[in-house]
């Protein structure tokens, strides 16, 4: 297994044990047939324990895996055609986010994603995965053109957020993120949005107001990443497993809160394992979506997408024996 986690050493170790069993019956002409036959069933249902039951954290660390597919790695698995534009057209390209035209089974759409880098010197070039303003302004004009032309727009969303630097404030990073969140919001055409890795932040909100948002099943989405909470609560990084714990940003969670529509399926271990199957069950959720909103007009698609968002953050009140008492009061009086 490559790139294993933590979480993941027994199984590991169990397949080092089984090649090791394998080899000395290849070298002594010893036939092990039912003992390995044993450990593989052992190692299958060991393999279903461990995925079937994966915690808050290790969903964190599997969303941050370094091999996870990213943006363009999707991009060129589920779109034809791909064209890449570059620029916001104020300042510069910002390699943080990737874009432009591509066909979707021959529909044409535009496709926006955060992308982070293969190995240390192009993370370094594309911050992370963390964008400047300049990536947000970029996003939003291949939007803008997306909307001028009736597209579809898709975004994947994959980012600790968005880059925290003097440059980035220089620039106006806020004022970018917030233009970002009120134009999305009344695009005229269907916008829908993928969490493919870590959803963080402001830099993921910035590119994921959308009529649908998909999420895979390992991914994660929070409004801070959960070494910043750790660093606010505990002023310790180091307690960010504790911190994902309590913040409620798996797949499931989110799509009990409705903040998300649909959990997406990886493979068994992680998108990492299979970026073929991973891109086709994207694939097949995004043109179901798809289908659904091209049946509304602009004004039903911004309704639509008004609508999603505001029904997010229900609550309830729980009342104890003075608040009823005081409210019963009131009522009597009224």
């Amino acid at each position: 297994m490559a790139g294993e986690l933590p979480f993941e050493k027994p199984l590991v170790e169990m397949r080092q044990k089984i090649n090791e069993l394998k080899q000395f019956g290849q070298d002594k002409g010893i036939d092990f047939s039912d003992e390995i036959t044993r450990l593989e069933q052992r190692y299958t249902e060991l393999e279903d324990e461990i995925y079937s039951n994966i915690s808050a954290p290790q969903k964190m660390h599997l969303a941050r895996h370094h091999q996870r597919p990213t943006s363009l790695d999707l991009i060129q698995l589920i779109f034809s055609d791909f064209i890449e534009l570059h620029g916001d057209r104020l300042f510069g390209d910002d390699l943080a986010v990737v874009g432009g035209i591509a066909k979707l089974d021959g529909i044409p759409v535009t496709v926006v994603g955060q992308q982070r880098g293969k190995d240390t010197k192009d993370n370094i070039a594309r911050f992370f995965g963390s964008a400047h303003p300049e990536g947000f302004r970029k996003a939003m004009r291949l939007m803008k053109q997306a909307e001028k032309f009736k597209r579809p727009i898709i975004t994947f969303i994959d980012t600790k957020g968005a880059y925290p630097g003097n440059t980035a404030e220089e620039r106006g990073q806020s004022q970018a993120i917030a233009q970002n969140l009120r134009d999305m919001a009344v695009l005229s055409v269907p916008v829908i949005c993928v969490i493919i890795g870590e959803g963080g932040s402001g830099g993921a909100l910035g590119m994921a107001v959308g009529n649908r948002i998909l999420m895979l099943e390992h991914a994660i989405y929070s409004a801070i990443s959960p070494n910043g909470a750790a660093s606010i609560l505990w002023k310790d990084a180091t307690k960010a497993d504790q911190a994902a714990e309590a913040m409620k940003i798996t797949a499931k969670d989110l799509l009990d809160f409705e903040v998300i529509e649909e959990i997406v399926p990886e493979p068994k271990g992680g998108a990492h394992r299979d970026y073929e199957f991973t891109a086709d069950t994207i694939k097949q959720g995004i043109i179901k979506h798809l289908n659904e909103l091209s049946q509304m007009d602009s004004n039903e698609l911004k309704e639509d997408r008004y609508r999603k968002f505001r029904k997010i953050g229900k609550f309830a009140f729980e009342q104890s024996e003075k608040h009823e008492s005081l409210i019963s009061e009131y009522t009597n009086n009224d």
